[in-house]
């Protein structure tokens, strides 16, 4: 079983490139159209993979794998490579494949408190601090792709690991032990804001101590270090966050990213599989002392 398994890997593999390379299903052709609208191209893709988990069924077996996707893509004079993690599971019936799909998973719903908001607007202790944007993004390259072991491991990690960055990068937390209050992890607990998306997106919004950020209208206004949060179904609950690690040649932001893992992702997720016409987003500068 583990040799079929492993061929079974190789050739997925290879399909998925062969796709994004040939244009053959809805998500790669999102992705070359994206780079036609940018004057960007993919000059070469390769993927590799592994198996994550394998769990025997009634009548079969359930694998979990990963498909790790690079892209050299090139854009006017300037070369860089993509990087993606696509998760999937495949299950196997009486030694055959019978299903292989993309896993989503679900960002869970919290019923945030608005002691949250007020507790951002009152004010209190300014908790100075520079951010160092160097850091944050340095950071962000370190684990985008790996799990930092100081830190609690959610299912699902968008939010946890944009605000691990943040930290990195000098932002204070506060407002323990309150989970509606405040941006903070402390041992096992932690805020809804420090690992919700959406609650990271409030807090961003009105925070006026700690950390602060002032919403600015276009992504090329943001800077390195500086966060943009995505409402892919446009319902008005924002579900992903990424952090800005870089410009592409026409000085628009390039993303990293958990969950979705993702390295130098154009910021737009045209190309996500979560993206639908409705989607929105939010930019967000980082405010700190040292810019004021």
């Amino acid at each position: 079983m583990l040799n079929q398994l492993q061929q079974m890997l190789e050739r997925r593999v290879s399909e998925f490139v062969s796709e994004l390379e040939e244009c053959k299903d809805e998500k790669a052709m999102r992705k070359i159209q994206c780079c036609i609208e940018r004057d960007a191209e993919i000059v070469k893709t390769r993927g590799f993979g592994r198996i994550c988990k394998q769990s025997k069924e009634a009548d079969g077996q359930k694998v979990l794998y990963e498909v790790h996707f690079q892209n050299l893509i090139k854009q006017g004079g300037k070369l860089y490579i993509e990087e993606e993690v696509e998760t999937r599971e495949a299950y196997f019936k009486n030694g055959t494949l019978s299903r292989d799909s993309e896993v989503f998973p679900v960002q869970p719903a919290v019923a945030v408190s608005t002691d949250l908001l007020l507790d951002s607007i009152s004010g209190g202790d300014r908790s100075s601090y520079t951010y160092d944007r160097r850091k944050a993004v340095q950071y962000a390259e370190r684990w985008w792709n790996s799990y930092n072991p100081a830190f609690k491991k959610f299912e699902v990690d968008c939010t946890n690991f944009i605000s691990q960055c943040l930290h990195a990068g000098g932002a204070p937390m506060r407002g323990y032990p309150n989970r509606g209050q405040g941006w903070w992890m402390r041992s096992n607990n932690w805020s809804f804001s420090w690992s919700v998306a959406n609650s990271l997106r409030l807090y961003l919004g009105t925070s006026k101590s700690g950390l602060r950020a002032r919403e600015v209208s276009s992504p090329d206004k943001l800077l390195l270090g500086d966060v943009i949060c995505y409402d892919f179904e446009g319902d008005g609950r924002y579900n992903h966050n990424t952090i800005v690690v870089a410009k592409d040649a026409n000085g628009m932001p390039l993303v990293n990213a958990h969950t979705y893992n993702s390295r130098m992702r154009y910021w737009a997720y045209t190309d996500s599989s979560a993206y639908t016409p409705k989607i929105k987003y939010k930019f967000y500068t980082i405010v700190d002392d040292s810019r004021e």
